[in-house]
């Protein structure tokens, strides 16, 4: 089984458990003993313990997101739509998970889990604008990034407390403020003519970065 297979069978067996245990090291011995796990292969697996529990339940969600978004017909929908449907369905792969999502941010809002924090959030949006079908290579990938980052964690809080019907609440939620999101053309037009031209590409960028480091 690969390491990838066995961190998911792991974490099948520990989600039921958080809602009672929290993320711990104690229950993540417990749940991969279950599920046929000796300790010394959780600790090669998950060397962070329950840190790396969280963070592999996030882009567990995120791989998911992507595979269920990418197995549904939508060329033809507008982009607000398909970021919509993006973050409906994270949430909806969640919802059996609810509280779990929550003691998983609350492990991430101690300060020495910021960091951690910070990198989940961006790769689940990162994901959720692959999934939508939008991968920009200008200013508007930061811009998009940061802009929906900043949304899709206020409407995970707000989902977090919503007791409507399929999370019909929280829609409402997320809809009312995606506009705000999709004003990033205006946005962008004005920067470029406030700098004076064409900005660069973040990927070019990034990669003369990782040469320096």
């Amino acid at each position: 089984m690969e390491d990838a297979a066995k961190k998911d069978a792991i974490l099948a067996a520990l989600l039921p458990d958080v809602p009672f245990d929290g993320w711990t090291q104690t229950a993540l011995h417990k749940a991969a003993a279950r599920a046929g796990f000796d300790a010394a292969e959780v600790d090669e697996l998950f060397p962070g313990g329950a840190r790396d529990a969280v963070a592999w339940f996030s882009r567990w969600a995120d791989r998911l997101t992507l595979e269920t978004v990418a197995a549904q017909p939508i060329a033809d929908q507008k982009l607000s739509e398909r970021v919509a449907l993006a973050v409906r369905t994270r949430l909806h792969l969640l919802a059996p998970h609810r509280e779990a999502v929550r003691r998983g941010l609350a492990l991430l809002a101690f300060p020495t889990n910021l960091g951690l924090g910070a990198r989940l959030l961006y790769d689940t949006v990162d994901a959720l604008w692959l999934a939508a079908g939008d991968a920009p290579t200008d200013f508007s990938f930061y811009t998009k990034r940061g802009l929906l980052a900043g949304l899709y964690a206020a409407t995970t809080l707000y989902w977090l407390d919503d007791t409507s019907p399929d999370a019909e609440a929280t829609d409402r939620f997320f809809a009312r403020r995606l506009a705000e999101v999709m004003r990033l053309p205006r946005l962008r037009q004005r920067v470029q003519e406030r700098l004076g031209g064409a900005l660069p590409d973040p990927r070019r960028v990034l990669r003369a970065a990782r040469r320096r480091l």
